[in-house]
């Protein structure tokens, strides 16, 4: 049994066949025969709000054959203080897999220690690995020549402003040292990166191959992809004056977008706070994909869902 917990999960062999089958998932949308998981419920196991990681999952699992069914935390006993390991043992007799979306990371991998099905991080406060997975695959759609998806993101870069200690910020990190990208991130210097990616990248053996500036110019300086995130994500909004107040210098403006390459995209994980963290009139930028890579994780996540499943009947 495989899980999808953090972005090292998915090996550096297994990662070609993953971006075909989704590619193929995307050409053929609604043609793929047989269903990878006919049959098979999934549950949704949500203690956050969401749109796009919510209604891609519900989709796509109704696209490969199987039953969506969506877990609101406080409407199942786990909200009520059940143990995070009965929780796993008693679903993992129901369903055919668990997608989590959740804020304490270790929750998600208590799940998958103590179930006996696949267990899908759809976010969590530490790391959001298929947001990583689409992005990628978002970029290979543009960069890769031939079939070689996963081989044209090497030695891209990458540079992330704002609120870098955030579960993107992380995930980045561990993202780019598995595809072999470089990562560039920027801002204020109470935001830096902590030293737990740092330990998991230790851990993964991988190497630490980011910078951190405060300085955004230096950070976008021939980057292929300008990247940010919200700046007040869930469960920090007690912080947002102060928030707003420190991360504004690192506001993807117009100028800042011009610094990077001139052929440099511009991505956002969404929602988008225009005035925020991104000038309008990047979001207005035809080099701007934000909706082609929030469509994306449809079909990633469709690919990532068919792979663990495939794992389980081996």
């Amino acid at each position: 049994m495989k899980h999808f917990i953090k972005e090292t999960d998915f090996k550096a062999h297994e990662l070609p066949g993953l971006f075909a089958l989704a590619q193929s998932l995307k050409k053929g949308r609604g043609r793929h025969t047989p269903p990878a998981i006919a049959g098979q419920t999934w549950a949704l196991i949500f203690a956050k709000s969401s749109t796009r990681t919510r209604v891609s999952f519900e989709v796509g699992i109704h696209e490969l054959g199987g039953n969506p069914l969506f877990l609101n935390k406080n409407d199942i006993q786990l909200g009520r203080g059940e143990s995070v390991e009965d929780t796993a043992r008693v679903l993992s007799r129901f369903v055919h897999g668990l997608i989590v979306r959740t804020f304490d990371h270790a929750e998600v991998e208590r799940l998958a220690a103590a179930g006996s099905v696949p267990v899908i991080n759809a976010l969590t406060d530490f790391l959001h690995p298929c947001q990583i997975y689409t992005d990628v695959f978002t970029m290979a759609e543009r960069w890769a020549k031939d079939s070689d998806m996963v081989g044209s993101l090497k030695g891209r870069k990458i540079a992330f402003l704002g609120d870098t200690a955030c579960n993107m910020g992380n995930s980045w990190i561990l993202g780019a040292a598995h595809f072999g990208m470089k990562l560039s991130l920027a801002g204020p210097a109470d935001f830096a990166p902590g030293p737990e990616i740092d330990a998991l990248l230790a851990k993964e053996g991988l190497p630490k191959n980011y910078q951190f500036t405060t300085d955004p110019m230096e950070a976008v300086r021939d980057a292929d992809v300008v990247y940010t995130d919200v700046w007040v994500s869930m469960g920090k909004e007690e912080e947002t004056k102060e928030r707003l107040r420190v991360m504004a210098p690192y506001c993807v403006t117009a100028k800042v977008f011009a610094a990077a390459k001139p052929d440099a995209l511009f991505m956002h994980c969404l929602p988008a706070h225009a005035g925020e963290e991104v000038e309008q009139a990047v979001l207005d930028n035809p080099r701007c994909i934000i909706f082609d890579e929030a469509e994306n994780r449809l079909h990633m996540q469709k690919a990532i869902v068919a792979m663990l499943a495939q794992t389980v009947r081996s």
